[in-house]
């Protein structure tokens, strides 16, 4: 892992005796600090659990292939595939090769913003003022674009590679007018939302305020971080059976790892 706060496991740090994980015990523990960024290869059958540890938390995401990353997640293929225009538990984030990265197995917040992106330096400045490294060390004020240009290229990405992200703990819908407005009592501390990664995956991270976040003082949320091990995928999956698309999808990920896929009657079949 690419960051300082990586920390092992202790009977202190959060646990769950969720379905979806194949103990109770966390493979890793990591605070992530307001406006900071990270990045990581997660293996596949891992379960990520993000907590929000204070309101209006926003915690922006890529994801790569972390063994062809030229393969990375597709927001208009994740969206029309589930006819959605947010994510929530039971949705997928799939990749341009239609194959699925990660599940949302679970979301207290009942909506992941897919829309808006992140913000810049420009933005971070006229909103916020200026807090250099020189001025502040840790505590300067850091923006979601470049925060995600500094981990991405410890992989070998780079500008061409910035595509559509992901913001949990986000919410965003479209006023009257048609302007999209962002939701300022949507997230709670305590909120979690839980990612189950379909395959090795690079995920980046920023943790900088929502780019709609209409705050003037720069207080973004801590964000925590806990590893589990995933049970295997079951014939009654939600993410698998929220819709036919999501079943094809688990399927072109079944070959791709020549393994058996579930049929529609839930029974595996072979390729």
């Amino acid at each position: 892992m690419s960051s300082p706060f990586l920390s092992s496991p202790t009977s202190s740090q959060p646990h769950s005796s969720s379905l979806h994980y194949a103990a109770d015990q966390p493979l890793w523990h990591e605070m992530l600090p307001g406006g900071h960024h990270w990045s990581g290869r997660i293996r596949r059958g891992t379960v990520l659990q993000f907590k929000a540890c204070a309101a209006a938390a926003n915690l922006s995401a890529l994801f790569f292939n972390a063994e062809e990353k030229l393969e990375r997640y597709n927001m208009p293929d994740t969206l029309k595939a589930q006819h959605t225009a947010f994510l929530t538990a039971g949705h997928v984030c799939y990749s341009d090769m239609g194959r699925v990265m990660c599940s949302v197995i679970r979301d207290d917040s009942g909506w992941i913003d897919t829309l808006c992106g992140v913000t810049d330096a420009r933005q971070i400045q006229a909103q916020y003022g200026s807090k250099t490294f020189g001025d502040a060390r840790n505590d300067m004020y850091r923006n979601g674009r470049d925060g995600f240009l500094v981990e991405m290229e410890k992989w070998g990405l780079g500008h061409q590679d910035l595509v559509a992200n992901i913001n949990l703990f986000s919410k965003v819908s479209a006023d009257e007018q048609g302007a999209l407005v962002w939701a300022s009592q949507h997230s709670k501390a305590g909120d979690i939302i839980e990612l189950r990664f379909e395959m090795e995956t690079l995920l980046i991270l920023s943790s900088a305020p929502h780019v709609l976040n209409p705050a003037t003082d720069y207080q973004p949320a801590d964000i925590s971080i806990t590893a589990y091990k995933a049970r295997p995928l079951a014939a009654d999956d939600l993410c698998l059976n929220s819709c036919a698309q999501n079943q094809r999808g688990f399927a072109n990920n079944a070959r791709y790892f020549g393994e058996a896929s579930f049929d529609q009657n839930g029974g595996q079949s072979s390729h």
